[in-house]
């Protein structure tokens, strides 16, 4: 659909399409409202039709917003605007509105691709894909089926070549990365449609290949002082001080992944044998952790002197009542965050200061005292040394400057 429509039909079309999609009466009063200042702003530019160059110019003018939006990221008092003239842009060339978001409470398929979707979604549980895994998968995968849905099409033998080019479009503002991901996640689902005989074609072939080659952004390390004087600053004087000083020793100490703290049981600590035994929720691997001494003594304060009492199975519960294990999508991120403003740290947007960046840190450590990258790769659990070698891209010389000795920095308290 990539003929022009005047402006005023353009803007029609779009609101009835909302209409369709039941958008709220409020959201789509918001969107009328706006496009009328379109409408008027391309009279007086003399514009009868919409375009690209259009909706720019109507934001730099009335928002004085120079950025593209297409490449960079978007402040937030500008993201309804931008959205608004997206909707335009996406409806001129596809006919559909472009979902940008599915909500957390689940998504309704659509009944023409119900049975290849629940199909897929089974095989991929079967082959034991994480269950934060499947999610991701399945969520990308959703924006491609809506996508299906919007432009009419009723059967997935309906899809052709042309249609996935059409969609691939939609996506080339991502980041590269993300592109990546979804044009994978796109094109197993296509290959299991064929061999699952829904199609006549396979489609995956179809689907285009980034010319790209690996490289992973350089790790967010910590400096030794700063992660020295988080922990220092967490107030074991409470139940939840306990709880997170625990939880931040593993993740720094170990490199246990927030995942697997969040499912870690209390059968999977052998005290006998000082060794933490779990099934890594990413790999699916069995990997063993000793139980060093600050951290058993950090679990022993905790499972002693702050753990609710409760049944459930798993080490670490929420403080507040219903006592449970946190929650499926909570990433722990708040507890870091919490403790490194209490100690004052400042950390800055080009770095990233999450759980994940004490991992980052153990292997930087580790890089640093001569550890073979196998080896590393053991103690993080990754599959393969690929994803362990992005450390080497970091200076030895700078990383001197911040890279942490565990047992040094870690020492046990005067217990």
């Amino acid at each position: 659909m990539n003929e022009k429509t005047p402006v005023e039909e353009l803007v029609f079309n779009v609101l009835a399409e909302l209409e369709r999609l039941n958008y709220s009466y409020n959201s789509i009063c918001g969107y009328r409202a706006f496009y009328k200042r379109v409408v008027a702003f391309a009279t007086e530019k003399k514009e009868k039709y919409y375009s690209e160059e259009l909706g720019s110019e109507f934001l730099k003018v009335k928002y004085d917003c120079t950025i593209n939006y297409y490449v960079e990221a978007m402040p937030k008092f500008l993201r309804g605007p931008i959205r608004r003239i997206r909707v335009l842009g996406d409806y001129q060339l596809h006919g559909v509105i472009i979902r940008r978001i599915f909500k957390k409470p689940g998504y309704v398929k659509p009944s023409q691709f119900e049975k290849e979707l629940v199909a897929y979604e089974k095989e991929c549980a079967e082959n034991e894909y994480s269950k934060r895994g499947l999610r991701t998968r399945m969520q990308r995968l959703y924006f491609f089926i809506h996508y299906l849905d919007a432009r009419g099409i009723q059967n997935v033998n309906e899809i052709t070549g042309e249609t996935i080019s059409d969609y691939v479009k939609t996506i080339f503002a991502h980041h590269e990365k993300s592109m990546a991901s979804i044009l994978t996640t796109l094109r197993v689902f296509l290959r299991f449609l064929f061999l699952n005989q829904n199609t006549q074609e396979d489609l995956s072939l179809k689907v285009p290949k980034q010319k790209k080659y690996y490289y992973p952004p350089i790790p967010s390390v910590w400096k030794q002082e700063d992660v020295v004087s988080m922990l220092e600053n967490i107030d074991r004087g409470n139940p939840t001080g306990k709880r997170d000083y625990a939880i931040l020793l593993l993740v720094a100490r170990l490199g246990i992944r927030a995942g697997d703290i969040k499912s870690l049981k209390l059968t999977d600590l052998d005290w006998e044998n000082k060794t933490i035994v779990l099934k890594q929720n990413k790999t699916k691997r069995m990997v063993s952790y000793p139980i060093l001494n600050d951290i058993g003594w950090a679990l022993i304060d905790y499972l002693k002197e702050a753990r609710p009492v409760s049944d459930s199975p798993f080490v670490f519960l929420r403080m507040n009542a219903p006592y449970e294990a946190f929650g499926r999508d909570a990433n722990l991120h708040n507890i870091i965050t919490k403790h490194t403003r209490k100690a004052g740290i400042t950390v800055s947007k080009e770095k990233r200061h999450g759980l994940h960046s004490l991992r980052h840190t153990l292997a930087s450590s580790l890089l640093e005292q001569g550890t073979p990258l196998p080896v590393i790769s053991e103690v993080l659990g990754h599959i393969n040394s690929r994803s362990t070698a992005v450390y080497l891209q970091t200076d030895i010389k700078s990383l001197r400057k911040c890279a942490l000795d565990p047992e040094e920095v870690f020492k046990n308290d005067s217990r």
